[in-house]
């Protein structure tokens, strides 16, 4: 006997009721149709009420049965909707032509199951941390979207430098970021700490982007830099990078002036020992998105207006030579 429900029943009661009497097989259909459009149908196929009227709702769910734990893009919710919408349509169609339910059912079932499958697949959660918004899904099982089940803390990562040269800290993840309003912004908790805990962290104001260096790196460094990177002042993420500063200090340096160093980078300087990353000439060449053709017309046109400049003094130069003798 199929389960009868009033037509005024709200698609959140019909969720919990489903939900509690194990039916399944309702899923798609109560996430992109309502109790009223889906009794109008069999109404239109069976009559007002009697046991034609009960068959076509068993019908009705059992044909849509396979549908139960679809999963799909999140992106693409509003196409399933209006595929949905043009199913229910098509129906009434084919119930006001006096077609079979027996037979419309079945068919439209597979059309959406072709419709689904031509959909945006969805992307793989790519571990190990990170709210990934590129990765939500829409579950018809239930109604509702989920994002990967990861950390937005990553693992710290290593970075050993030699005492007196450059640290260079990265925040790339390996997940897609949205294209606009990315922020980067950077902590140290300092003492030689190793931690994620965010109570020991202190803000480097000085730094900014996703890219940021200290040069030349001291003993005092030694700890634990964290990135944030929000979209919209949402955190996405928090990567967190352990420095470790190695080796003697230069020659002919006493450990009371190490000290005395130390004391003195100690405290409100630290938090300006982070600084932004702005490359060479060199450095920038040597990017694999650097030789584009427009930077490549650029650094011609320069080249070009350098030795022009160049040819230009040189003749100035000669002439003032030949007048002056």
């Amino acid at each position: 006997m199929a389960l009868r429900v009033p037509a005024s029943t709200s698609p959140t009661a019909l969720l919990a009721l489903a939900a509690m009497l194990r039916v399944p097989a309702w899923a798609c259909l109560l996430c992109f149709t309502t109790s009223s459009e889906r009794l109008r149908i069999c109404r239109m196929f069976a009559g007002v009420e009697g046991p034609k009227l009960e068959e076509c709702e068993e019908a009705f769910t059992a044909a849509f049965g396979g549908l139960s734990d679809t999963e799909i893009n999140y992106e693409e919710r509003s196409h399933l909707h209006d595929a949905f919408t043009q199913m229910t349509h098509s129906l009434q169609e084919l119930a006001a032509a006096q077609g079979s339910f027996k037979v419309a059912f079945p068919d439209a079932a597979e059309k959406m199951k072709k419709v689904i499958m031509q959909l945006k697949e969805v992307q793989a959660c790519i571990p190990p941390c990170g709210l990934q918004e590129v990765a939500r899904r829409f579950r018809c099982g239930g109604c509702y979207s989920k994002v990967c089940d990861l950390p937005l803390d990553c693992p710290v990562q290593d970075v050993t430098v030699t005492r007196g040269d450059q640290a260079m800290f990265s925040c790339v993840v390996k997940f897609q970021l949205p294209k606009e309003e990315i922020t980067y912004s950077w902590k140290f908790a300092g003492g030689g700490l190793r931690t994620q805990d965010q109570s020991y962290f202190r803000d480097l104001p000085r730094a900014e982007g996703h890219l940021a260096r200290i040069r030349p790196a001291q003993p005092t460094h030694r700890g634990t830099f964290s990135c944030v990177i929000e979209h919209d002042q949402r955190p996405l993420a928090r990567l967190y990078f352990f420095l470790n500063v190695t080796g003697p200090p230069p020659r002919g340096e006493t450990e009371l002036q190490v000290t005395f160093r130390e004391v003195l980078r100690w405290g409100p300087r630290d938090a300006e020992l982070v600084e932004p990353w702005r490359p060479s000439l060199g450095e920038l060449l040597a990017r694999p998105d650097a030789l584009t053709p427009s930077n490549l017309f650029l650094l011609a046109a320069v080249a070009a207006l350098a030795s022009a400049s160049a040819t230009l003094m040189a003749w100035m130069f000669f002439r003032w030579y030949v007048s002056a003798n």
